[in-house]
């Protein structure tokens, strides 16, 4: 019987939790603090990473290597109480105009309203392929992992090892791919109170300043470091449709393909090849 992706990534979150840990764990080694002065901190030996938002700035960081292919998990305690108005992003990028990048970013709310999370897929410069997703626990609570799996076939979004979607490599029908450009780890907390909240309705309250995100348990290694092609030939198994379904059916809030204003002269390509996207 062929091993499915679905369960190979989760075979390998266990046997490879060692070598990761060494190879990557360490935020002092493995990322710089590129903006905001003092409000993005090393902590705890370089075990924690908190990115920190004021009326003034806020804060980022960035890998100091690249990737082309594999998987990224982060660990994120999302902004506390009052966030909106704020977005703590996540995400893969290269430089330049003709960029690629995959996103996850975490729209604040008033407080008791959900998080969501927004994702989204550039290639060669070119994004407007967003879906949203109501998360469905309290991230501000406790720690979660957020995975970007990066393959030539396509990319899977998942939260605590939970796909909620997939971006399939559709260049047989003319649609452009990430898959030349190498792309660092990238996070920043920042004021986008002109559209991040209910449209930007609801702007920033500044009395709740300092807004803090935090980061830890950073993992990331390529196709390469596994030494099989198992990894850039499988797709999810029948449990892991399954878990995409059930996010899509019950946590999605918006859906690109589905925006049929946006495109009122036909939905983009790939949204008629696959439904899950």
């Amino acid at each position: 019987m062929a091993t499915s992706w679905f369960s190979v990534l989760l075979l390998v979150s266990i046997v490879f939790s060692c070598f990761l840990a060494a190879s990557a764990g360490d935020f002092y080694q493995e990322f710089d603090l590129t903006w905001g002065d003092k409000r993005a901190e090393i902590l705890n030996g370089g075990r924690l990473l908190t990115l920190s938002l004021d009326k003034a700035s806020g804060s980022g960081f960035r890998s100091k290597r690249e990737y082309l292919f594999g998987r990224i998990d982060m660990q994120i305690k999302l902004v506390s109480g009052n966030s909106a108005g704020t977005v703590s992003a996540f995400y893969l990028s290269s430089e330049g105009p003709n960029h690629d990048e995959i996103d996850f970013e975490f729209l604040g709310n008033l407080s008791g309203d959900p998080y969501i999370v927004h994702t989204n897929v550039y290639s060669q410069g070119k994004g407007d392929r967003e879906q949203q997703f109501y998360l469905w626990f309290d991230p501000t609570k406790n720690f979660h992992t957020y995975s970007i799996i990066w393959s030539p076939q396509g990319i899977t979004f998942m939260v605590d090892n939970i796909p909620i979607r997939v971006f399939n490599n559709e260049e047989s029908i003319g649609v452009p791919f990430p898959k030349n450009q190498p792309m660092k780890v990238y996070s920043s907390l920042w004021d986008a109170d002109e559209w991040a909240t209910r449209g930007g309705l609801v702007k920033t309250d500044w009395s709740k300043a300092p807004f803090k995100a935090y980061y830890r348990n950073f993992n990331a290694y390529s196709w390469n470091s596994v030494g099989t092609d198992v990894w850039r030939t499988q797709a999810l198994d029948a449990t892991g449709r399954r878990w995409l379904r059930w996010a899509q059916k019950y946590h999605m809030v918006y859906n690109y393909c589905a925006d049929l204003k946006r495109f009122p002269h036909g939905r983009p390509r790939e949204c008629r090849r696959s439904r899950f996207l």
